[in-house]
């Protein structure tokens, strides 16, 4: 063997030795969500975005549901992709500042110092996208609600757009066929629906989301008239018929605001359902059969809205080479 022949044959064991395992450990070749994708390239990811979710609870504590509905709002909006996060710029507008969003979503800052940390160990590896995921299964999991695997690799999209937030987000007036309809098109179904409705048990409302209900129910000039009374004066009383009282706050399930459970299902039975989208639950005999179930079975509950998690962080991710790992949440690299 001559003395070439034996250099290029070293250099190739060389190669194999030293650059493929690198390749192996970078995130971006590969294509398929994996729970494992960060093992090697940020090993500490889970336990940094856990301090971080259980210090902003210590300090707030709506933030899971906040945390909640930001992961919900990204990933039903073209795909988990983080397009949420993405603050206005020359060259879009962006989905915060859609009707459904503006002055309403919150968590960005959590999420914000989240990255930040993990910058800090494990730069350019990790997407915001992957870090909302993992913060609201966290976050629920801190509050008494089920956990549920997420398996990790998106990454994050370079646009935006405050037209498709109108357009995709369900609206708590929207009809239950509408409604499922947008589920439909993320590929999700009706159980995913009246699941995912679950989340309703903790967290608050603006009046204006339900004032409609109080004084002037689809145009009828009185309340609506299957909302259980008491609950009528009470609500009546927290969000008086002016536009001064819009941004007033009332709990989505006042009977456990801030704990994870079913009785979300419970109040549906009982007609104290807070959003008119949320007793439209009860109305439609396929639903309404898995609004009765759930009120008896949190364990059911439980493993259906795990279940729907997964499909719905799931739905429209970036892989691969599409999109990019943002260096910071708010804006594009």
């Amino acid at each position: 063997m001559t003395c070439r022949v034996v250099v290029i044959y070293f250099s190739f064991f060389f190669f194999l030795a030293t650059f493929l395992p690198l390749v192996h450990m970078l995130p971006y070749d590969r294509n398929q969500l994996d729970i494992k994708f960060y093992d090697r390239s940020c090993p500490n990811l889970l336990m940094i975005v856990r301090y971080g979710v259980w210090s902003a609870l210590k300090d707030d504590s709506r933030m899971a549901a906040s945390l909640l509905r930001l992961h919900f709002h990204d990933c039903i909006v073209n795909g988990c992709d983080a397009s949420v996060l993405l603050d206005d710029t020359p060259y879009f507008t962006g989905e915060k500042n859609a009707l459904p969003n503006q002055n309403s979503l919150r968590g960005f800052e959590v999420i914000d110092d989240i990255k930040q940390h993990v910058e800090r160990l494990c730069p350019y590896t990790v997407s915001c996208a992957d870090i909302l995921a993992l913060a609201a299964r966290e976050a629920i999991d801190m509050v008494g609600g089920p956990s549920w695997p997420v398996a990790l690799g998106r990454r994050d999209a370079t646009t935006t757009s405050k037209q498709a937030a109108e357009q995709q987000i369900p609206s708590p007036i929207e009809s239950l066929e509408n409604i499922t309809a947008k589920f439909y098109s993320k590929g999700l179904d009706l159980r995913d629906v009246v699941a995912l409705s679950g989340g309703h048990t903790i967290g608050f409302a603006q009046c204006f989301t339900f004032k409609g209900r109080l004084f002037d129910y689809q145009g009828s000039g009185r309340p609506d008239p299957v909302l259980d009374s008491s609950l009528l004066t009470r609500l009546q009383s927290m969000c008086p018929n002016e536009e001064t009282s819009n941004s007033n706050l009332a709990p989505l399930d006042a009977t456990s605001t801030l704990t994870f459970d079913n009785e979300y299902y419970r109040n549906l039975i009982y007609n104290t359902g807070l959003l008119q989208s949320d007793q439209a639950l009860t109305r439609d005999r396929r639903t309404a059969a898995m609004v009765y179930y759930y009120s008896n079975n949190r364990l059911s509950f439980y493993n259906d809205f795990a279940q729907s998690m997964v499909r719905l962080s799931n739905a429209g991710v970036l892989t691969g080479r599409v999109g990019e790992i943002r260096q910071k949440c708010g804006s594009v690299n």
